[in-house]
This record gives structure tokens, C-alpha cells and sequence, in this order.
């Protein structure tokens, strides 16, 4: 069937045109400047070709989950962004600017400088060694679902839902938001 209008284009055989995709990072600092870590990461993604951020998260503070018991409270916030580069990129770039900030990866879960986790990317699902999309803890961690359903309301999390929805059921009690904070845009 052909389109009625002359003029139309058919994307599929456009040569190098690829669709834009919604990306959602979740970043974190727990050690050193936190405040300036966070600030880092975001203007280390604003600065990454093909992605341009939509909106970003207030930061909120949160208890740390999984790591050493005395490990130090975290500063949090999410990006929502869009992107034509494929997720194998988008992990690359968020390994630069964590390495950037000195990210010490000896121990899982310890304490960090810098965190830049990939939650998702558009629908794509990757089930590889080191990388898994939808991020496969995103859906019960309230310092990624706060934030995220603040800038992102109807914000979906492929296989487990609404992020809004995600926020009902998790404790909320280990965050709050730190309306004293801000990260410039």
C-alpha cells in the first residue's frame, strides 16, 4: 500500500537514519564531593554526541544497598535522555566518565565516587556479561524509581511496568530528597 501523499518518506529505506530512543541513567556518589560527582556525570552525558537530555532528576539522599555496613550515605538523581547511539556505546561512555572520577571497581557494591548506570534503553533487552537491559535491579530500588518518576511519570520499565506504579511497591523509608542540593542544567 502507498501513501496518498507524494511527498512521503519511507523511513526503512532511509540509509543511516536511526530511530531515537529514550535512555534513562541512574547515577550515584557516595564518596568524596558527591554533590560535584553528580554534577560531572551529568555534564559528561550532555557532552556525549548523539544524546541529548530531556530532563534531570532533584537529588535525593539514600542509605546504601548491598556493600560494606558503614559504607556512607549515597546522593542519587536520574537522567532521562534520547539517543540514536546503541547501548554497547551508551556502557562504554558511562565506564569513561565513572573512570573520570576515579570509580574503584575491587569491590562490588562498595563505596563509590561514581556511579552512571544504564536503566534502560528505548525496549532493548541485553542479557550479556556486562550489560543487562533493562538494568536488572532499576524496578526495586527506590533511589532510581523516585527519581525517575519525578521527571518521568508514564516512564516504563520493559518487563516490569510504570515507574510510578514500581514506586508504590518498594520502601521508601532510606530516601529523601534534598531540595537544599541542585545540580545546574
Amino acid at each position: 500500500m502507498s501513501s496518498p501523499n507524494p511527498h512521503a518518506i519511507d523511513a526503512d529505506t532511509l540509509s543511516g537514519m536511526k530511530p531515537l530512543r529514550k535512555v534513562v541513567y541512574a547515577i550515584g556518589s557516595n564518596l568524596g564531593d558527591r554533590l560535584a560527582n553528580l554534577q560531572g556525570a551529568v555534564d559528561g552525558i550532555k557532552d556525549t554526541p548523539d544524546v541529548m537530555v530531556v530532563d534531570i532528576s532533584s537529588v535525593y539522599e539514600s542509605e546504601p544497598v548491598g556493600g560494606p555496613a558503614d559504607s556512607p550515605k549515597f546522593l542519587n538523581m536520574v537522567i532521562v535522555a534520547e539517543t540514536t547511539l546503541e547501548p554497547r556505546t551508551l556502557l562504554e561512555r558511562a565506564l569513561a566518565i565513572e573512570d573520570a572520577y576515579g570509580r574503584d571497581r575491587s569491590e562490588r557494591w562498595g563505596p563509590r565516587t561514581l556511579d552512571v548506570d544504564l536503566i534502560i534503553v528505548g525496549n532493548a533487552t541485553v542479557d550479556e556479561d556486562d550489560l543487562t537491559l533493562p538494568h536488572p535491579f532499576a524496578h526495586d530500588r527506590a533511589f532510581v524509581l523516585v527519581p525517575w518518576a519525578e521527571v518521568d511519570p508514564r516512564g516504563e520499565i520493559p518487563g516490569h511496568g510504570n515507574v510510578v506504579e514500581r514506586v508504590r511497591t518498594v520502601d521508601l523509608s532510606g530516601i529523601v530528597r534534598r531540595n537544599d542540593l541542585s545540580i545546574e542544567d
